[in-house]
């Protein structure tokens, strides 16, 4: 009887211990998950996204800010220049030469050759339609586009900010690179009063 009561004193305690053990392996494989899960996450974000902030009033009203402060919280996606070129009216981020990140909406495609009459685009000496939000735009014939003169995109990308009044693009930088941009200006995050998908 006295063996028999310590045969099962013996085996509830290795029962014991095997259930400890248990609930820790299992503990460390969650917590390895979720550490693999948020890397996962980060290396997605890393190289697939970036967020900027729009300091300049040059891309109102689609972005809007005029500080770090003020301005639009964007999410920015380097996925779809992996598969695809960039298309005409999208809005890209690039830096300028002197290290400013910027977001410009795409107008000239490379082979393209750009002017503006009055207000109004011209690709390859035609009229350019505008999408419905952008009707009210206004693009002024400044630096390299006065009096109406053309420019040669070549292999690059002619940027315009929506605000082109005061707008350092590329009248007055030249064609953009895409090797230069950064990504595309995808969806706004904040203010609340702004969230959305940029246009």
């Amino acid at each position: 009887m006295i063996t028999d009561a310590a045969n099962k004193s013996v085996l509830s305690a290795t029962a014991a211990s095997n259930d400890s053990r248990r609930r820790v392996r299992k503990m460390f494989r969650w917590a390895e998950h979720m550490f693999a899960g948020i890397g996962a996450i980060f290396l997605i974000y890393h190289l697939g996204f970036e967020v900027m902030v729009m300091t300049s009033g040059s891309m109102a009203p689609a972005l809007q800010g005029t500080s770090y402060e003020n301005g639009d919280r964007i999410l920015v996606e380097k996925v779809t220049g992996l598969f695809r070129l960039p298309r005409r009216f999208e809005i890209y981020c690039f830096y300028e030469p002197d290290g400013t990140l910027v977001a410009k909406r795409v107008i000239g495609l490379p082979g393209e050759r750009i002017s503006i009459k009055g207000h109004q685009i011209y690709i390859n000496d035609a009229a350019l339609t505008v999408p419905a939000w952008l009707k009210n735009t206004k693009y002024y014939g400044y630096g390299n586009l006065e009096r109406g003169q053309p420019v040669n995109c070549g292999p690059d990308y002619f940027v315009l900010g929506d605000d082109s009044i005061d707008s350092n693009d590329s009248r007055y930088i030249g064609p953009v690179n895409r090797d230069s941009f950064r990504g595309r200006a995808w969806y706004i995050l904040s203010p609340r009063a702004h969230t959305g998908f940029v246009k």
